[in-house]
């Protein structure tokens, strides 16, 4: 296993969240770091679980405090950042540590911690991404017309990764970061 830390971004759509909750339960070992946003939950999301939902003081505090490791506006919306002291602690403790974050994210990380393995998880062709945002049933149709345009922009940032991993079944996607994050 290769310690350190490996950002996973790529589009609104492209199952971040699913392809890293897989890797995470098949290697117990890898410790994914939990975001913090100023939006309310989604049906089923767990405070501290899928996410750290605070207000927007809250969120305020941690920017002017240095607590946030990198932090974006997503969606020209709501805040999303990662908290930096339990990143480092797990990367002290010689864990893979995972972020999946935005590509707005990615790029702080990189300016902040150029040693950061960085992979863009990207659709099979935009048809499937579109079919996966619209098939979620979790945004409005303007909603997910922000994440497409916005798509349409991160699709472009691929080449910025040092890996393209293409997330066309769900198995052959985890196996591929399998052998790039040396598991």
């Amino acid at each position: 296993m290769t310690p350190g830390i490996t950002v996973i971004s790529g589009p609104a759509g492209v199952g971040k969240g699913t392809v890293v909750s897989r890797l995470a339960a098949e290697h117990p070992q890898i410790w994914v770091s939990v975001s913090t946003t100023t939006r309310a939950p989604r049906p089923g999301e767990v405070d501290g679980v899928h996410y750290l939902f605070v207000s927007e003081a809250e969120f305020d505090a941690l920017v002017e405090d240095g607590g946030l490791l990198e932090w974006a506006v997503v969606h020209g919306r709501h805040r999303y950042g990662t908290p930096a002291a339990p990143v480092f602690a797990a990367e002290a403790e010689g864990r893979v540590v995972i972020l999946e974050i935005d590509l707005a994210g990615a790029r702080q990380v990189r300016e902040r911690l150029p040693q950061a393995r960085s992979i863009f998880l990207a659709p099979p062709d935009w048809g499937t991404l579109v079919g996966r945002l619209t098939g979620r049933g979790t945004e409005t149709n303007d909603q997910v017309e922000r994440r497409l345009q916005t798509a349409r922009v991160e699709l472009e940032a691929a080449a910025e990764f040092d890996e393209v991993v293409v997330n066309d079944e769900l198995g052959a996607t985890v196996g591929k970061l399998v052998s790039l994050l040396g598991l």
